[in-house]
């Protein structure tokens, strides 16, 4: 079974889906059968890669409140965040442009590396308040992931995986996706936002039973089947 996950790392609900998806992915008995696969999805891609402001101005401004509903909006989905096991620190958060960020998930995504790559770069914005938009951290946290350094920085050097980027976005539009996270489950079931656990069981449980080819269901042990095989047929 195929799991696709668009999101953006600097989304905080992404995070907290990724994370009550995989708590309920440890609980599956089919686990070892479930690909997950990360889709780019940019909530910004106009976002300079310098931002002076923090991440309460921008609420502030976006939503037209004030700063302190900002905080006090951003402090209650820090709890949402402790609830699920992670720490965020809103207040040294780096805002930034994400899009080499999504490349580099990309080149990982090639090497086997994907899921450590996300996980990096998720915990590196939210929790340790380091600069998504800046080559060299990118660099470091490619090291984290299992992915050799130089090649890291070539990569973002260049404009390698931008079409990768692109095309994800461009089929999360096709597939009517406005907002992430946004979970595909066997391209039949889809789950949008940071949902209860519950519903990720449901839909897992459900997408895999789809899944399955059809189950026979055999006569009681010791009688015969009515039927043909190989020739001869069983009547009783």
């Amino acid at each position: 079974m195929k799991i696709e996950i668009w999101s953006d790392f600097a989304c905080p609900f992404c995070y907290i889906g990724k994370q009550r998806l995989e708590e309920t992915l440890d609980q599956f008995e089919h686990k070892g059968e479930v690909e997950v696969i990360f889709k780019s999805f940019e909530l910004d891609p106009h976002a300079p890669r310098k931002i002076d402001h923090d991440v309460h101005d921008m609420l502030a401004e976006k939503y037209g409140m004030s700063r302190q509903e900002a905080i006090a909006m951003n402090e209650n989905l820090a709890k949402q965040a402790e609830a699920a096991g992670l720490t965020f620190q809103f207040d040294t958060m780096k805002l930034t442009n994400t899009f080499d960020a999504h490349r580099l998930a990309q080149f990982a995504a090639k090497k086997g590396k994907a899921s450590p790559m996300v996980q990096a770069l998720f915990r590196a914005y939210f929790t340790d308040s380091r600069h998504l938009g800046d080559h060299e951290t990118l660099a470091d946290l490619a090291v984290e992931a299992g992915l050799d350094r130089d090649e890291a920085l070539a990569l973002l050097a260049s404009a390698d995986h931008s079409a990768d980027v692109r095309a994800d976005e461009d089929e999360a539009q096709k597939l009517g996706v406005r907002g992430v996270p946004f979970f595909v489950f066997d391209r039949k079931y889809a789950v949008s936002g940071a949902q209860p656990g519950e519903m990720f069981r449901q839909a897992l449980e459900t997408a895999w039973k789809e899944s399955q080819p059809f189950t026979i269901l055999s006569s009681p042990k010791g009688e015969e089947d009515d039927g043909c095989q190989d020739g001869s047929c069983s009547i009783h």
